[in-house]
């Protein structure tokens, strides 16, 4: 029996709590993890999981037993990783997390040539604009914009970038510029929701201080890019970040205002999982954006 692969397998369908679930990521049939379990509890002489029609549930020896298997997967992880600092190429799986507009844009437009130079890694990724457990979820490593609180996740800034205020030179045209925050009030705010929920709060820099300005509009949704589209088209003002704009503020297309107040830093980050020893195919793949990234001109052209 592998006993990696064993460990792997039992870790892994008491995180998904189902053989499919499991199975999935594995990328094998709930028939294949079921008898890795099998095996096993055959090798341990325990029963480490009940398995029902109602679900499964661990046993007090599998609560204990998957804690180790916990320590011991990431021990296996990072002795690896201690090894693969030093190499050139890389094999396995990368899975990544990005917000789905950044991920569209500039993410999997560069995958593939990332992939041509690693043939052996397989990469996985998963736009959205909800923010993902990396760990719960299986993400080797996200991307994020703006800051990083989480003090279980180490992070990276592959480029500075600042949220700000913009819209197209007909809209300030017919309604006027906003001089003062309080002016936000008087003008069409073209706001992100989440599920369902108005996020109509901008956070600005005024004084040395933070201060979340409720504004209002007459379009709202969870599509980030859309909403983009709604500015450019002149049917409001949007709070944007500096990455998404920079082509149509070269080209006269948008126009930022009450730039004095805004947040110093948003910036592009990667973060991943805190370990002693990063993972050389999170490495490459973090020190191949960065590159893209800072490269001249590369955000007027995008």
């Amino acid at each position: 029996m592998d006993r990696y692969t064993s460990l792997h397998s039992f870790v892994l369908v008491a995180e998904y709590g189902s053989f499919a679930a499991a199975a999935l990521k594995e990328g094998v049939t709930p028939v294949v993890m079921g008898r890795r379990l099998d095996a096993l509890e055959r090798h341990l002489g325990v029963k480490l999981m009940h398995r029902s029609t109602r679900g499964l549930a661990l046993t007090d020896l599998g609560e204990q037993y998957l804690e180790r298997a916990r320590g011991l997967l990431k021990d296996f992880e990072e002795a690896d990783a201690s090894i693969s600092h030093h190499r050139t190429s890389v094999r396995g799986h990368l899975v990544v997390s990005a917000p789905a507009a950044f991920g569209r844009r500039h993410i999997g437009p560069h995958a593939p040539a990332f992939q041509a130079r690693y043939p052996d890694l397989q990469l996985s990724f998963n736009f959205t604009d909800s923010v993902v457990d990396l760990v719960r979820h299986g993400y080797d490593m996200g991307i994020r914009i703006g800051e990083v609180t989480d003090p279980n996740y180490v992070a990276i800034k592959l480029f500075p970038n600042r949220r700000v205020v913009c819209g197209a030179p007909d809209y300030f045209e017919l309604q006027g510029v906003p001089r003062t925050l309080e002016d936000l009030t008087r003008h069409n705010c073209l706001a992100f929701n989440l599920q369902g929920g108005q996020q109509r709060g901008w956070t600005f820099l005024r004084d040395g201080r933070q201060v979340a300005v409720r504004v209002a509009g007459n379009l709202d949704c969870n599509d980030g890019e859309l909403l983009f589209n709604w500015v450019k088209q002149g049917l409001g003002i949007g709070w944007r970040s500096t990455w998404e704009i920079q082509a149509e503020l070269k080209r006269g297309e948008l126009v930022t205002v009450l730039d004095e107040y805004a947040l110093p830093a948003y910036d592009i980050q990667a973060v991943y999982p805190q370990q002693r020893y990063l993972p050389a195919k999170v490495r490459f793949f973090i020190d191949y954006l960065k590159a893209i990234y800072n490269a001249p001109g590369y955000w007027e052209t995008r």
